[in-house]
């Protein structure tokens, strides 16, 4: 038994020993040795031991968009009965380079067992952007040195870039994004010259976003607009590029001289004075899109420039009737393809049909996919005479992409049996075939009376009747009515304003109520959309500013001229951009809607006071 303890403390001595804790202390700078204008990378300073108060250096010829990160990693070996233990702390920064030349990265220090360390120097050679070489498979940041950079990207896709003409291509709008934006707008649309266009965007208003990996980076990614191409001609046509602007949230650079925490940094409120707003401008790439001609090989004759893929039907819903009885002759085209700009084809009737002009429906459905759907025409027949007919089948050609062939379909033939009507003919026309001629009786022809024949009055006249003088009376009474409501309806218009600035507080409380009972079942985007609506529905009625003229600058001027303070009209403001960024910002989403919930009580109370 004592063998035994003797020898397990031998081991446990010599593993003891054996650990080699380390001795050399680094503390490295980790970067790209060249960059471009307006390119973002990341810098890490690195240290392979415990370290803690970390320093932060000052970047004074980079753009941070974010950072510190810090992260640590720990690892132990066993080789050979010697035991390796490794620590390695990591502090990271995204910046942008925003001007040319050679800079040394600024020096990060740190405490390592009492003593400060101090980074390695480092080098970064700053060359110019070569954005004006655009390759088409991303779109440039257009900020106020003309730089770009990787943090938004405006990307236009095309569901083909070679078709025929008349084929329909879907064009894709989507945006890349790794910090938060709001208020998307569309500065300038294309004109897309040589295009038949539909829009078929289906976003009710919110982008819905998802994520992806794109370059090795993730990014978060929304379908901004679709449009439908029809080519109208060909050769190279060019679709210019979609200017939007945006309201990007930045992180800004926060010095502190005790250690960071990465849960802080990485996901703390979006609230934070770490953040300022700035405007972006975006744009996409020009596409170019090789329209080809249609083939003349098999070309048929009836062709009428539908390209897509198509089903061709008829219909009759009666083949028995008598003369004179009308029935409803139907032609539908169904597929995938320019369904409005479709022309059916006309059926021959026999002769002795009286044809209306047909009813055209169409029914149109567009998706990610593009435009599908139905053309129908709907003919009203009637057969004027009886006996036995003949409907031919009706042919319809259209030049199929996906086959590179042309198809031409055939509806179906339809015997008509029509009876003799039951109904005597009163007109005296007789009906010969094809209406060429039609004989009238003499009973039908009036001749002009040529006598001197004098006119009286017969009966009673209805001018000062006693229903004429009923009937004035009334029409008088109703006037007067009229202009009494007009009064009123202008004197309620009149104290409107004075009526949307009593309701304004109730309306307001109804929505902070509303948004409140979101916050509590934890549905985030009925909680943003209520306080949202109090905050702008509150600040348009108490000021009488109407909707369509709401905006940050038209608020701030009118609470200025209140008498409302800066303080407050900061706050107000801050809030509503608050409740755009909170959408996207990570986090813990019931505490950010708590704290805006009571921030909107707060200010819309002493915004209240003011204007007491």
């Amino acid at each position: 038994m004592k063998t035994k303890i003797i020898y397990l403390i031998a081991i446990i001595f010599t593993l003891s020993y054996n650990i080699e804790a380390q001795s050399d202390v680094t503390f490295k700078t980790i970067s790209k040795k060249q960059v471009s204008v307006g390119e973002q990378f990341q810098v890490s300073y690195e240290l392979n031991g415990d370290g803690k108060d970390f320093k932060s250096p000052n970047f004074n010829n980079f753009e941070i968009l974010g950072g510190p990160f810090s992260s640590t990693s720990s690892s132990i070996q066993v080789i050979n009965g010697s035991v390796t233990r490794t620590n390695t702390q990591t502090y990271s920064f995204h910046l942008r380079a925003i001007k040319e030349g050679k800079f040394m990265l600024p020096q990060a220090s740190i405490t390592v067992d009492k003593k400060r360390v101090t980074s390695d120097p480092f080098e970064i050679n700053v060359i110019a952007s070569n954005n004006n070489v655009n390759d088409g498979s991303e779109a440039s940041i257009q900020t106020g040195n003309n730089s770009s950079n990787k943090d938004i990207i405006l990307e236009a896709v095309p569901s083909k870039r070679k078709a025929y003409l008349g084929e329909q291509i879907v064009l894709t709008y989507r945006i890349f994004f790794t910090i938060p934006i709001s208020q998307l707008s569309i500065s300038e649309s294309p004109s897309y010259t040589g295009f038949w266009t539909k829009d078929i965007t289906d976003n009710n208003g919110s982008l819905q976003q998802s994520s992806i990996i794109r370059d090795g980076q993730q990014y978060n990614v929304a379908t901004i607009q679709e449009i439908v191409l029809f080519p109208q001609k060909t050769g190279e046509l060019i679709i210019d590029p979609l200017d939007i602007s945006c309201l990007a949230q930045i992180r800004q650079e926060r010095n502190r001289s005790r250690g960071y925490d990465p849960f802080e940094d990485f996901f703390g409120d979006v609230m934070s004075s770490s953040y300022r707003n700035v405007r972006k401008d975006i744009k996409s790439q020009p596409i170019k899109i090789e329209v080809e001609p249609l083939p003349n090989i098999d070309k048929p004759a009836d062709f009428k420039g539908a390209v897509g893929q198509f089903t061709f039907t008829s219909k009759i819903d009666k083949t028995e009737l008598k003369a004179n009885e009308a029935f409803t002759f139907t032609l539908t085209a169904s597929g995938k393809g320019n369904i409005e700009l479709l022309e059916l084809p006309k059926p021959v009737f026999p002769p002795d049909f009286e044809v209306y002009d047909p009813k055209i429906t169409s029914s149109v459905k567009d998706n990610a996919l593009g435009i599908s759907g139905s053309k129908k025409a709907e003919y009203i027949v009637i057969p004027r005479v009886a006996g036995d007919f003949h409907i031919k089948g009706v042919d319809f050609s259209y030049f199929d992409p996906s086959l590179k062939k042309y198809v031409t379909l055939t509806s179906d033939d339809y015997d008509i049996s029509v009876a003799k009507s039951d109904i005597t003919q009163s007109s005296g026309s007789i009906y010969t075939p094809g209406q060429a001629d039609i004989k009238y009786l003499g009973s039908d022809i009036r001749h002009i009376n040529v006598n001197n024949n004098r006119l009286s009055i017969t009966g009673t006249t209805f001018f000062l009747s006693p229903l004429y003088i009923i009937i004035m009376i009334l029409i008088v009474v109703m006037f007067a009515i009229a202009l009494i409501i007009h009064k009123r309806m202008n004197k309620l218009n009149n104290n409107q304003v004075m009526m949307r600035n009593k309701k304004a507080t109730k309306v307001a409380k109804k929505r902070l109520t509303n948004a409140h009972i979101n916050l509590k079942n934890g549905n985030q985007n009925g909680f943003y959309e209520e306080l949202s609506q109090a905050l702008w529905g509150y600040i348009s009625d108490k000021l009488n500013i109407p909707l369509s003229q709401l905006s940050m600058d038209s608020v701030k001027e009118v609470m200025t001229n209140n008498a409302i303070t800066e303080e407050i009209i900061n706050e107000f403001i801050e809030l509503l951009n608050n409740c755009e960024f909170a959408r996207f910002a990570p986090g813990d989403p019931s505490k950010k809607m708590d704290e805006l919930y009571h921030k909107g009580i707060d200010v819309i109370t002493k915004i209240e006071k003011k204007l007491k």
